[in-house]
């Protein structure tokens, strides 16, 4: 699975999740922008990527200036040679009873999480259509399948996501573009930490009970998933979303 000579969008790539992936593409070869908070220190992973030979450049934006971030990440990646992959992996969560949620707090995380891919892919797919070729990875999540309380904004933004995908793919299939996404059971990462920091045994054991493997799912788990959906080994499949979950 090689990505020579492609350039990859990923936005969120200061997580734990998405720093995986930008190690796992950067290995396969391709070009990197990296998207994520202003706030957000990139340099030790661009200080990685680049001792191992990846050409990698950072976008600090934030994804909820729709109207500022699409055209800089497009300017970015032109002059890269133009956006081959887009990996919408950043998202906005938030744990809490739908009646605590105000409508800014709802309306922040359809913005960031559903919103933001609609604009980026607005943003990229031109050059990829002159192309013939390209690759949309977005991530929806487990908790479509409705088992989980407390994120009823992030589940609907979710929900909204895997219609952008569907509904893409019939748009851009012409042009040669393949449209998937992704959905991530529980994965070990900062976010599990922060959303989950004063219960995570009890989530634990309640992840471990719940799945059909009695294991953790890993950052380069994912990735692995992702490298596939962006490499060419991949480009009969489109329209499609993943689980990627230990099996619930």
């Amino acid at each position: 699975m090689r990505l020579d000579g492609k350039t990859a969008v990923l936005t969120g790539a200061l997580g734990s999740l998405g720093q995986a992936q930008a190690r796992r593409l950067g290995e396969a070869g391709a070009r990197l922008v990296l998207l994520d908070r202003p706030e957000g220190d990139a340099r030790p992973l661009l200080d990685e990527l680049k001792s191992s030979g990846v050409e990698a450049s950072y976008v600090g934006h934030d994804l909820a200036d729709l109207a500022g971030c699409a055209p800089r990440v497009r300017e970015v990646a032109d002059r890269m040679g133009g956006a081959d992959i887009l990996i919408n992996n950043a998202a906005l969560i938030i744990n809490k009873p739908h009646q605590q949620f105000t409508l800014d707090e709802y309306e922040e995380q359809i913005r960031v999480n559903s919103t933001a891919p609609f604009a980026l892919a607005q943003a990229l797919t031109p050059r990829m259509a002159e192309k013939g070729y390209g690759k949309i990875v977005n991530f929806c999540s487990l908790t479509l399948n409705g088992r989980w309380d407390g994120y009823v904004p992030y589940v609907a933004s979710k929900g909204a996501l895997f219609g952008l995908t569907k509904s893409l793919a019939r748009e851009l299939g012409a042009h040669g573009i393949r449209v998937n996404a992704v959905s991530p059971g529980s994965i070990v990462s900062d976010a599990e930490i922060r959303v989950f920091g004063d219960r995570l045994a009890e989530y634990n054991e309640f992840l471990l009970e719940n799945q059909c493997l009695k294991l953790r799912g890993q950052p380069a788990d994912v990735a692995n998933l992702v490298l596939f959906l962006a490499a060419p080994d991949s480009d009969f499949i489109t329209g499609q979303n993943i689980f990627i979950d230990g099996g619930w």
